[in-house]
């Protein structure tokens, strides 16, 4: 699947509004990187991810959503996630719980985990 990122300034500019359609993941990631960097810059007061048309995020594409957050915290602004979809909201909440040991022998194994959640989550 493929992402797609609509960028809209709010607030004069204090507030970027980032809608993502598709699928964050290891393959759109990188692509995400590159077009968000642009648009991050000094005056941002919020950075706004509203992923209520985002349908599936793998760990790359939870590393371009921290990146985000690092760069517009570096810059003095701070950044919300919104819309989450149950099966997103459950990705945080793992993430969230995990301790900060390596339980995955590699990214390959944790998105094959995160993909089963989030399926098992979109099903009930």
């Amino acid at each position: 699947m493929s992402l797609t990122s609509h960028f809209e300034e709010q607030q004069g500019g204090r507030v970027l509004k980032v809608r993502l359609v598709g699928s964050l993941d290891t393959n759109t990631s990188p692509a995400f990187d590159a077009d968000i960097s642009p648009h991050l810059k000094q005056g941002i007061e919020m950075l706004l991810l509203d992923m209520k048309d985002l349908e599936y995020i793998s760990s790359a594409g939870l590393r371009s959503v921290f990146k985000a957050s690092k760069a517009i915290k570096q810059l003095g602004g701070r950044m919300g996630v919104a819309n989450r979809k149950p099966q997103i909201e459950k990705v945080f909440e793992i993430v969230k719980a995990l301790p900060d040991l390596n339980i995955f022998r590699d990214t390959a194994e944790m998105d094959e985990y995160l993909t089963m959640m989030q399926e098992r989550t979109k099903n009930t």
